[in-house]
């Protein structure tokens, strides 16, 4: 007994999708992305959607097949709008800025910290206080910005360090007299 997912990725204009047993390949205005998925799940082009079955109900196959149309339905966001996430830093003199392509933090060590962003990857300072992660792949943008994040996480006591946009802070009070 095969299922038909519920929600099949829509396949907008000027995005090509190739199928290959085990590997699905998504080409779109902003680069080209390719994702092993497992074989036993059977993906479909038809009627501009992507289509993804799935070959049982059992539960390990129902949770490769939300899976596999997830990774899919990302792939086709990222080569269309692309992905983006913000960070922001609090701390009195830290800052970010860019050098060419890189990345140098001042976040309270003796040295700056230079990251040099992963290929695809592009990062982007609209004031010295924020950062913006962009790219087509969201594993790979997550990815860098956690990498970022790990240089300086906030700490609890003061708030001080990078941290992600609208993230939430649990402060200790600290020591009383």
């Amino acid at each position: 007994m095969s299922r038909i997912g519920r929600k099949p990725v829509e396949i907008p204009a000027g995005v090509t999708v190739t199928i290959d047993p085990g590997r699905v390949q998504v080409a779109g205005p902003l680069g080209t992305l390719q994702q092993q998925v497992p074989q036993r799940m059977r993906i479909e082009q038809q009627d501009g959607q992507i289509v993804v079955t799935r070959p049982t109900d059992r539960g390990e196959d129902r949770a490769l097949h939300g899976l596999t149309r997830t990774l899919v339905a990302n792939m086709v966001e990222g080569v269309t709008k692309g992905f983006e996430k913000r960070l922001e830093i609090q701390g009195v003199g830290y800052r970010a800025a860019l050098k060419g392509s890189d990345l140098e933090l001042s976040v309270g060590f003796s040295h700056p910290v230079t990251i040099t962003p992963r290929e695809g990857i592009t990062f982007e300072v609209p004031a010295p206080t924020q950062i913006v992660v962009k790219g087509t792949d969201k594993q790979q943008v997550g990815q860098t910005a956690a990498e970022i994040r790990k240089v300086r996480p906030p700490e609890p006591y003061k708030g001080k360090g990078i941290r992600y946009e609208g993230e939430h802070v649990r402060r200790k009070v600290g020591k009383r007299a």
